[in-house]
């Protein structure tokens, strides 16, 4: 009996899994049989022209015997549609002449079609960050300038104080900037580290006053600027969009770095999730706005519309509290206060 039961139940879950797989790669209404790739073409692009849930791309191009990697498809490739088993899969003719010569081939790879507008965020992955108040606090700043300057440039030496962590020997330069807040809970999230430049060390940080050279700046460098060593992200490889693995509530985008309000697809937003909440990098949200709230005039009372869903974005950045995010597609303008979802 719980061979048979246990039979069942298999049969069962793979009925199940096959019919998920059908849901989750069902294509959008008249899409093209063919699409030659252009320049400024993402993955994410050509995946939402294709699929309802573009983040669900990776099945979209499974099992595709012209793409070892589908990372590296270039402009002026060519994209079929076919079907195997029932299930929309795409394939690739390449645009141009590939000679087969027993010799060292070096493919270009920046001219590759990423999978998301990586120049809208490669700033963020390289410099920008949410500290804690201890983190900054903590670190060591800027005492003086060369020569007594109070604002510095690159070339010049500036001198330190604080704690210099042994081994690093390139620092980030920051300026504390806004305080991030849950708005349901109202907890100390971190503070934005405003973005400054970068400097060298040059002296041996044991010394009580350390020298740095200045080698990159965003905007002048001041006195009780903050020194924090270097921390650099990369999406590698293997990265794709994709849904949580766990369920997110009460996600809201808190801020948007620089002060404006008004948000629009591509733009960078602060999320009051972190790794603490399961989040990570490449993870798809939905976003939502909240519903209108109207009279009934039935009931003479007032009713609260169900929330409206307005967009989606990506967190391609995460620390425990909060997280960074890149709106991927706005169908209205977006605000500060806006509801964050699992898709």
């Amino acid at each position: 009996m719980k061979t048979r039961s246990l039979s069942v139940g298999v049969l069962l879950l793979s009925l199940l899994f096959s019919a998920w797989l059908q849901a989750a790669v069902e294509l959008n209404e008249n899409v093209p049989e063919t699409y030659i790739v252009k320049k400024g073409d993402t993955l994410w692009g050509i995946s939402g022209m294709y699929l309802q849930k573009p983040w669900l791309w990776p099945q979209l191009w499974d099992a595709n015997p012209q793409i070892d990697n589908p990372h590296l498809i270039y402009p002026g490739d060519e994209l079929y549609l076919v079907w195997i088993d029932g299930e929309p899969r795409l394939r690739l003719r390449r645009g141009r002449d590939v000679k087969l010569m027993p010799d060292m081939r070096i493919t270009p790879l920046d001219l590759a079609i990423p999978i998301i507008p990586l120049d809208e965020i490669g700033p963020w992955l390289k410099w920008s960050r949410i500290v804690n108040a201890g983190e900054i606090d903590n670190a060591a700043y800027i005492v003086s300038g060369s020569q007594g300057h109070l604002l510095s440039a690159p070339g010049d030496r500036v001198y330190g104080r604080g704690n210099f962590p042994d081994g690093e020997k390139v620092y980030g330069i920051y300026r504390p900037g806004d305080a991030y807040y849950d708005p349901i809970t109202k907890e100390l999230l971190g503070y934005q580290a405003q973005d400054i430049g970068n400097a060298t060390l040059i002296s041996n940080n044991e010394d009580e006053v350390t020298e740095l050279e200045v080698t990159r700046i965003t905007e002048e460098v001041r006195i009780t600027d903050r020194l924090l060593p270097m921390r650099e992200q990369v999406l590698d490889a293997s990265f794709h969009p994709r849904a949580p693995d766990v369920p997110i509530e009460n996600g809201f985008m808190i801020a948007v770095p620089g002060g404006v309000t008004q948000i629009g697809t591509n733009a960078i937003v602060v999320l009051n999730k972190g790794a603490r909440d399961g989040l990570e990098v490449g993870q798809v949200l939905a976003i939502y706005q909240a519903g209108e709230l109207v009279f009934d005039s039935i009931a003479q009372a007032n009713v609260q519309l169900p929330d409206v869903r307005a967009g989606l974005a990506m967190v391609f950045s995460v620390f425990d509290k909060a997280s960074y995010a890149i709106v991927l597609k706005s169908d209205k303008p977006l605000q500060v206060g806006d509801k964050v979802k699992n898709p």
